[in-house]
């Protein structure tokens, strides 16, 4: 499963982005797909994740201002971010957990990353 995402960029705060991922490769079943940030300096750390079923779940300090979105048909996920601050300037990372056969595991998988730039 490759994952490659796309959308990040410099912006000022208050502004807004969209980042799209999209999964490819042998998938039998794409489950959780997500986004996740690092920071200069910090670990890794969830941003929002969504289930197949489209249940949503939010890091607390995006709450209000990020939205996550997928399309099952085209096995893309998207995070609009909103109200952007300059904290929020980190390498952003889409993840999911697939299946790629009915009887295989369920695995994580990581995109490339994009860069995130907000400016003051």
């Amino acid at each position: 499963v490759q994952l490659q995402a796309c959308g990040g960029g410099l912006v000022q705060a208050g502004g807004s982005l969209r980042l799209s991922c999209v999964a490819s490769g042998r998938i039998f079943r794409l489950n959780g797909m997500g986004w996740y940030r690092q920071a200069p300096g910090k670990e890794r750390e969830l941003v929002a994740g969504i289930t197949s079923g489209g249940v949503a779940n939010y890091a607390e300090f995006v709450k209000g201002r990020f939205t996550i979105s997928r399309d099952n048909a085209k096995n893309t996920v998207s995070l609009q971010m909103n109200s952007l601050k300059p904290e929020d300037t980190a390498v952003y990372y889409c993840n999911c957990r697939a299946k790629v056969t009915q009887h295989s595991s369920n695995y994580h998988y990581w995109g490339q990353g994009t860069e995130l730039t907000v400016s003051s």
